[in-house]
């Protein structure tokens, strides 16, 4: 199935904190409980958050008891703020928030029609995902050498989109391709989605992998035991500069001074081209237990104080390239994103 899905007025996702362990569904009857569930990562990854955030906004729809036009997309504006609220560094979310709000308004349409028109348009949003990420895994499969090793960070599978997945979706791909490769996954503390949910994703698929601590992948590199590495995005910068999953930057640090290329995938609406660089994204900050627990166990002292960045900046000079599903992009990146970003706009 799909990581994230609308039935019959109903929002189906796949419970990402109950994995490896259990394959649960959550069900979300009202826009509250999908805001809900983008809090507190019962789904996570940009894209999946942002189809999420879509979803939402059409139950908001169904909610509305609203007759007016003006009242029905006030109660919607009201609902974005809440859906807004809930992961701010995630670009997708916001996208996608407003390209509904934008649709609601320019339809010419009354109350209850609108309705069934922003469900539909949210469905687009969750299957324009797919096909992206399709293309997507068709570049960055390109990229990938018979024989490599590739080192992964994060969580970037189907799971973290509506389907295939980003970075991942490019290793999987490869794979698909009869590429004899090998990916070295790292844990990604302080919330384990490589450990919890990219080891189970490439045992669903086939592909050869490697758990490791996050804090060994210099050793790999140094060594020549790792070719490439392979991260996703949360935002993308005017620049080419990429927010993503805490530990990003180190490990692009790393892999430039052993000379791997670093790769970031990601679709063109995780680019932010309001942006003029890295340093404008809001790096969210995250509840203290991610760090001193583990599984509801507490593996540090009580009262410690903790510091939890959600993400870090990746500056550009770190990257090789960045896949989108329009191509990859090179540097000079500010300017040859301007010239991708010109092309899909027109």
């Amino acid at each position: 199935m799909r990581t994230i899905e609308m039935q019959n007025g109903i929002v189906k996702m796949i419970d990402q904190r109950k994995l490896p362990h259990a394959v649960e569904i959550v069900e979300c009857r009202d826009y509250r409980a999908v805001a809900h569930a983008i809090k507190d990562m019962t789904i996570r990854g940009a894209p999946a958050i942002g189809a999420a955030a879509a979803f939402g906004l059409a139950l908001a729809a169904r909610e509305s008891d609203a007759t007016t036009r003006e009242e029905f997309l006030l109660d919607l504006d009201n609902a974005a703020k809440i859906l807004r609220a809930t992961r701010p560094t995630a670009v997708n979310l916001m996208w996608a928030l407003d390209r509904m709000l934008k649709f609601a308004r320019t339809q010419n349409a009354g109350v209850n029609n609108l309705r069934d028109a922003l469900a539909a348009e949210a469905q687009r949003i969750a299957d324009e995902d797919v096909e992206t990420n399709r293309k997507m895994a068709q570049f960055g499969a390109s990229l990938i050498d018979d024989g490599d090793t590739i080192i992964h960070h994060c969580n970037t599978g189907p799971l973290a989109t509506v389907d295939i997945g980003t970075a991942l979706g490019c290793i999987i791909e490869a794979h698909r391709q009869g590429k004899k490769i090998h990916v070295l996954v790292d844990e990604t503390r302080p919330r384990l989605q490589g450990a919890r949910l990219t080891t189970w994703e490439l045992q669903q698929y086939g592909v050869p992998m490697t758990l490791i601590a996050d804090n060994a992948s210099g050793y790999y590199l140094r060594k020549g035991l790792a070719q490439k590495c392979f991260v996703g995005a949360d935002r993308v910068a005017a620049n080419g500069d990429v927010a993503n999953k805490i530990g990003t930057y180190k490990l692009a640090v790393v892999a430039k001074e052993n000379g791997a290329p670093f790769y970031a995938v990601m679709p063109t609406t995780t680019i932010d081209m309001t942006l003029e660089n890295g340093d404008q994204i809001p790096i969210e900050e995250r509840d203290a237990r991610e760090v001193t627990h583990i599984e509801g166990v507490a593996i540090a002292p009580d009262g410690v104080r903790v510091g939890n960045p959600a993400f870090d900046v990746t500056p550009n000079k770190y990257i090789t390239a960045l896949v989108t599903e329009r191509g990859i992009v090179r540097t000079p990146f500010k300017k040859n994103l301007l010239r991708m970003m010109d092309a899909a706009s027109g």
